[in-house]
């Protein structure tokens, strides 16, 4: 008989159905081989399906986790470490702080009285680059600039003229494949700052199996220092413009950035495998 295991999908940087960027998330004992994970997350389908089980007490983080795409594992995903936040708190398997033992390394998620998760990641600094030969053509806007960002994150950011060309991009996603590590954040300053965002943004990781990723808790390491220097301020607001959109609020803090948002659990079921 096949093993059962209880598996949710969680709708992350959001706090409605529908929105933001949906994760499965699974609570193991223990991982299994990676084939077995891999499988999960193909037959699963979103950008990002998170695997985790609880450690030892007394060691420096209390849960291992770890998120595969529907084609491979990544180093550092946001929206499934919050909507595994989410499931710890929402079931009773946490309470207070959690530290996961990552690919990223040690990273914390702080419940908040609201209902908001606070996620503590490294920050990904960014340098000015030239812009590619050719990335104009595939991405379907000419870039202001361009910047690399180091550490776990390894995309290409690229600014835009405006909200309004960020909104209506169509890309050529496999013609982007060849200018990241691992995507493209495309980026502008938000056309009217009273609607509750600073800066807007949408992300392609065709490399990784997801043309267009809805809401990238990853990338606003990169986006928060990015617009803090522009901006002069520490803490902003991103939104993600993708048709599914999702708020993130970013708290730099040096090497170290902070991303809070809502999740909703919108799928519960048992995973026969």
């Amino acid at each position: 008989m096949p093993t059962s295991h209880r598996i949710r999908v969680v709708d992350a940087f959001t706090d409605r159905p529908f929105a933001g960027n949906p994760a499965g998330v699974l609570l193991l004992d223990a991982f299994p081989d990676d084939t077995w994970l891999q499988h999960v997350a193909r037959e699963v389908n979103h950008a990002e399906t998170a695997f985790a089980h609880r450690l030892p007490e007394g060691g420096e983080a209390d849960w291992a986790l770890r998120w595969f795409t529907p084609a491979t594992e990544v180093d550092l995903c946001g929206h499934a470490t919050l909507a595994t936040a989410h499931v710890l708190h929402t079931t009773g398997a946490a309470t207070g702080p959690v530290r996961f033992a990552t690919r990223g390394g040690i990273l914390t998620a702080t419940a908040h009285e609201d209902g908001s998760l606070t996620l503590d990641f490294p920050t990904a600094p960014c340098t000015a680059t030239d812009v590619p030969e050719g990335l104009a053509q595939a991405l379907g806007a000419e870039p202001l600039g361009a910047h690399s960002t180091h550490g776990h994150v390894g995309d290409l950011l690229v600014e835009l003229a405006d909200e309004k060309t960020v909104r209506a991009l169509a890309p050529d996603h496999k013609a982007l494949v060849p200018y990241a590590r691992r995507g493209i954040i495309a980026t502008a300053r938000a056309e009217d700052p009273a609607r509750g965002y600073d800066f807007v943004s949408r992300c392609f990781f065709a490399g990784l199996g997801i043309d267009e990723d809805p809401v990238t808790g990853s990338a606003h390491t990169a986006l928060a220092p990015f617009w803090s220097e522009r901006l002069g301020r520490t803490e902003l607001t991103g939104l993600q413009a993708s048709a599914r959109t999702g708020l993130v609020r970013t708290e730099l803090h040096g090497d170290r950035t902070f991303l809070t948002g809502r999740a909703v659990t919108v799928i519960e079921g048992e995973l026969h495998a």
